[in-house]
């Protein structure tokens, strides 16, 4: 079996001791974690370090305060910490990162397939077979967009694209815009591109929101500061992974973004998108159920920091909300449909019995499958709430190195 040629440390009797999958925020953490428990690895990467943040649309500003760059041993150094830098500053904070701390990257290495072989564990690359002792899969938080079986009954001439897949408004034709799904990227492209001057429309689901600040600090940091984001995921409900994340933007130094706000703009609102016949949408009369979801998020919150933040401002009472949402759209005047619908999680390439009903791995507490020497870092609320932020994956990174480590 043909190796791929890596550094001499990292062999061990023609093996990889450790293959870490993925050179985002998760793969350089853990190999940092690694490295300094003597572990002998590499990380595989498909594209390049970081590239989940480098594919950002243009505009694109980290949503968390900056001090949520806090990758272990690299903790925010900037005179800002409750601003919000541009994409590209979070694409040189993680490739510093990685030339200061991470093993052997290797990119442009695509792992197609991971098995179960006699010594260890089989790996198909796009650049040969690979065997490993161990395998830490650290392919991201968020894997596969998800789009809905409505996005394929628009009309031809009509583009449909993922959320994931704009860059900036002049790339798409002229024309109105219909964004399918409210949460954090649907709301900050239905902003950018009314800023436009395109007509947009919001077909809306269920997302929380929080406001911008909280007296002096980021909302986030009071959040930070209660129990929330170390909830594990064990006690959370079914389905509490596919809930959005709270409508908010880092833009142009960040601000408050959710309905209410649409509704200030006048960025028609819409319930969910049920249909699509010839040239005509059609819409649930469900907006204001929606937005009352994402109110009851909001007052969840409200309690959880009286109770457990002694002295943190006290959230407002929301506005009132007026919905009245249309229930049909005529597509004769919309050129571009983006879904940001979510994700889900991606692992047909994994040949292991390691998943849930959803596709997300499970996991013990110290991060173990129950398959010997596989591991993951860095899923969306793996272990607890922040498992899959920069802020928190390092947590989890110090658990798996441990258990990796002999």
């Amino acid at each position: 079996m043909r190796a791929i040629a890596v550094s001499p440390q990292a062999r061990l009797n023609g093996t990889v001791t450790t293959v870490v999958i993925g050179a985002g925020q998760a793969g350089l953490a853990v190999s940092r974690e690694l490295g300094l428990r003597g572990v002998d690895h590499v990380v595989l990467e498909a594209d390049n370090v970081a590239s989940a943040w480098r594919n950002r649309w243009d505009s694109f500003s980290l949503v968390t305060p900056n001090w949520t760059l806090d990758l272990p041993g690299s903790p925010y150094d900037g005179d800002d910490p409750e601003g919000h830098v541009a994409r590209d500053e979070i694409v040189t904070y993680l490739d510093s990162y990685a030339r200061r701390f991470a093993g052997p990257i290797h990119t442009g290495v695509r792992v197609t397939r991971l098995a179960r072989h006699r010594l260890g564990f089989e790996l198909d690359t796009s650049e040969g077979p690979l065997l490993a002792d161990s395998v830490v899969v650290c392919t991201g938080a968020f894997q596969q967009s998800h789009r809905p079986p409505l996005a394929g009954h628009f009309p031809a001439g009509i583009a449909v694209l993922d959320g994931s897949g704009y860059r900036r408004p002049s790339e798409l034709p002229d024309g109105g815009v219909l964004i399918v799904g409210s949460g954090q990227t649907g709301l900050q492209l239905a902003e950018e591109l009314h800023l436009d001057g395109r007509e947009v429309t919001v077909a809306c689901g269920r997302a929380p929101w929080i406001p911008r600040r909280l007296g002096d600090l980021d909302t986030v940091t009071w959040i930070n500061r209660t129990s929330f984001l170390d909830q594990a995921v064990s006690t959370l409900p079914p389905g509490a992974r596919l809930v959005a994340n709270f409508q908010a933007t880092g833009r142009d130094g960040g601000h408050d973004l959710h309905y209410r706000v649409l509704q200030e703009m006048d960025i028609t609102m819409t319930g969910r998108l049920t249909s699509v016949e010839g040239h005509l949408a059609r819409f649930a009369d469900d907006l204001a159920d929606s937005v009352a979801f994402g109110d009851a998020r909001y007052e969840d919150l409200r309690k959880l920091l009286l109770s457990e933040v002694p002295g943190a401002p006290e959230l407002p009472e929301p506005e009132p909300f007026r919905a009245t949402p249309p229930t049909s759209l005529d597509l004769r005047g919309v050129s571009t449909v983006i879904f940001t619908t979510g994700y889900r999680p991606d692992y047909r390439w994994v040949e292991f019995p390691v998943f849930d009903d959803v596709g997300y791995p499970r996991v013990d507490a110290e991060l173990r499958t129950s398959v010997p020497g596989l591991f993951f870092c860095g899923v969306h609320g793996l272990r607890v709430r922040r498992s899959g932020l920069m802020f928190g994956v390092g947590q989890d990174a110090a658990i798996v190195a441990q258990s990796v480590a002999p």
